[in-house]
């Protein structure tokens, strides 16, 4: 009888030192050059990568280290192209982030791709690399609502696609074992507009660029979802998962990424996953959250995998943290120490569950 196995990956930021951080702000107050910024945060990805393989992740990130203005918009960093003014997101805990700066000068491009980080990061990992990149939803919101002369929101449109499949296709080229694309905003666009509506062109435009993938190259890319994590604060948990996860699971990839945590009702929450996920589409749970200092125990990952697989089936069935742990350069909210023993509970209580559901079979 075969065996059941439950892969753990991590969702990608890991805590930078503060060493990269303060070079960050030297950068933006102009002391440092972006070529002495790089190679830092490139040292900094070298040693990441070395510390995650020797904790025992068999699955690695390069940790974000070199999405210098963080995960939403990485791709239009150091560009003039961009306003400081854009989609303002607000925190739970009072402060806010700008996610989609409003572009002024057309046409729309990406200023870096992510397989520039990914090709780095290959180099220096001994264990499969997955790659992270922003969801092209997120980025339709550049467009500014008052329109851009002589650029019409059709052809910018045009232009998001093609530079977001570019990007995830050079990805899989290279050998990314997943890309990851990061939906933070579906979870957060029912709180912006409660009709659904928003969320339902969200989806349509990652199926429109998933449509541009073949079945074997969608099972290797995957979406994520969680109510945001900044400085130890959410901006969309008190929206029921029961209105997004629906929507969310018609998307055409092969694997889901769905922060589970930090949610009040997991059970719930699992109970609806069982009920929609399709036979080709594995769940990732989150089983860390990364919004707590508290160091999850072996213990409990275990206890919630084994939840999760009274709802859904096991060979569909696998764990994550349920976000990135830093998200934004300038965040030094939580440790690397304490990250990196979440992670280590993460791996052992999924091993944990894992022999706990092979033993059962067996007796069965």
């Amino acid at each position: 009888m075969a065996r059941f196995q439950i892969p753990s990956e991590q969702i990608g930021s890991i805590p930078r030192n503060p060493c990269l951080i303060s070079a960050y702000r030297d950068y933006k107050q102009g002391k440092i050059s972006y070529a002495v910024l790089n190679e830092i945060a490139e040292r900094e990805t070298q040693q990441v990568i070395k510390e995650l393989e020797a904790i025992g992740c068999q699955v690695v990130s390069d940790g974000e280290q070199r999405k210098f203005d963080g995960f939403a918009h990485y791709c239009l960093h150091d560009s003039p192209c961009y306003s400081d003014q854009g989609l303002l997101v607000d925190f739970n805990d009072g402060h806010s982030r700008v996610f989609a700066p409003h572009l002024k000068v057309p046409p729309f491009r990406y200023q870096h791709t992510a397989d520039e980080f990914l090709a780095f990061a290959l180099k220096h990992a001994t264990v499969p690399v997955k790659q992270a990149v922003i969801s092209p939803s997120m980025l339709s919101l550049v467009y500014p609502s008052h329109g851009i002369e002589n650029y019409d929101h059709e052809s910018f449109i045009s232009d998001l696609i093609t530079e977001h499949v570019g990007e995830v296709k050079r990805c899989l080229a290279l050998g990314a074992h997943k890309v990851q694309i990061d939906f933070t905003e579906a979870r957060l666009s029912l709180k912006l507009d409660p009709s659904g509506q928003t969320l339902k062109s969200f989806v349509e435009l990652i199926n429109k660029c998933l449509a541009q993938f073949s079945d074997s190259e969608r099972q290797r890319i995957g979406i994520h979802t969680c109510p945001g994590a900044d400085i130890d604060a959410t901006h969309s948990a008190d929206i029921d998962y029961k209105y997004l996860l629906p929507a969310l699971f018609d998307i055409n990839a092969g694997s889901f990424y769905v922060a589970l945590r930090g949610e009040e009702n997991p059970k719930k929450t699992l109970k609806l996953i069982g009920s929609i996920l399709k036979p080709f589409q594995r769940v990732f749970i989150g089983v860390i959250n990364p919004n707590s200092r508290e160091i999850e125990s072996p213990g409990s990952v275990r206890d919630l995998v084994l939840l999760a697989s009274e709802f859904i089936p096991i060979p569909q069935l696998g764990t994550c943290d349920d976000c990135g742990f830093s998200p934004f350069a300038d965040d030094s909210s939580t440790t690397r120490e304490i990250v990196y023993e979440k992670i280590k509970s993460r791996l052992v209580g999924t091993q944990m569950a894992e022999e706990a559901l092979n033993t059962r079979a067996q007796k069965n």
